[in-house]
């Protein structure tokens, strides 16, 4: 039997399509808390069947909204997931398991996280089991406010599960590029804040060398199709990103 309570954070924004499958498979969870920014499909309707609780929020960034998100939830160890990632059961046993002592000696869990692309559950690469620190206890940190690319700071020890979590990041290829265009622009508004240059020389001889790191070196090629198309997107997605951060130096000049 399970000691310690967990609560489930999910920030949502138009995710219905794959959060029924979401949230059944946290359902185990004391709390699943959701913070929404402005939903206008049937994501506020599935959460009302799971009896989430449910606050709404200005997205203000990744990173801003999942902070805000956890310091909401009512128990302090927090299981951070995403409207279009899934775990799995064996994630689930693992956890219950884990949180079965009553002292629990780490304060953040890194969950492997394997990416689902074009149908394919990639079983080779960057993308397979993908270590994210996704299970802490919120006494010790919380979310960075990264535009994108947001990440936990924690002040404690760590340790990495075994079991994974499945991530739906992309119904189609359609709804690949609708995300594409979303982070490429809020990659140029955190990298501006910082201070990022792009070199447009750079820029011209890495997309084919990122495109072979991302099929050769990260092994997609035993991935099949889906790990080609993977690999030709990831590199054009550096590219995009970096152009679009050229355009913007220029504007502000």
């Amino acid at each position: 039997m399970r000691k310690h309570q967990i609560s489930a954070v999910i920030i949502t924004y138009n995710c219905g399509d794959i959060l029924k499958k979401t949230l059944q498979a946290i359902e185990w969870c004391d709390e699943i808390l959701i913070v929404d920014s402005g939903s206008t499909d049937q994501t506020l309707d599935i959460c009302r069947q799971f009896q989430c609780n449910i606050y709404s929020h200005p997205f203000e960034g990744y990173g801003k909204q999942k902070k805000y998100a956890v310091q909401l939830a009512k128990n302090d160890w927090i299981l951070s997931i995403d409207g279009d990632e899934v775990v799995s059961s064996l994630l689930k046993d693992e956890i219950e398991e884990l949180f079965s002592i009553e002292n629990v000696n780490e304060q953040g869990f890194f969950l492997p996280i394997t990416l689902v692309f074009l149908g394919k559950i990639f079983g080779y690469g960057n993308e397979n089991k993908t270590l994210h620190l996704r299970l802490f206890n919120r006494k010790f940190g919380n979310f960075n406010e990264s535009t994108v690319h947001e990440g936990i700071v924690l002040e404690g020890s760590t340790k990495a599960l075994k079991q994974e979590i499945f991530h739906y990041s992309y119904l189609n290829v359609h709804h690949y590029f609708e995300k594409f265009n979303k982070y490429t622009s809020y990659f140029v508004i955190d990298a501006s804040q910082k201070g990022k240059r792009a070199n447009v020389f750079k820029i011209i001889i890495r997309l084919p060398i990122d495109f072979m790191k991302y099929y050769l070196l990260k092994k997609n090629f035993l991935n099949g199709y889906a790990g080609f198309v993977w690999s030709v997107f990831s590199a054009y997605y550096t590219f995009v990103k970096y152009v679009k951060l050229i355009e913007y130096q220029k504007e502000k000049k």
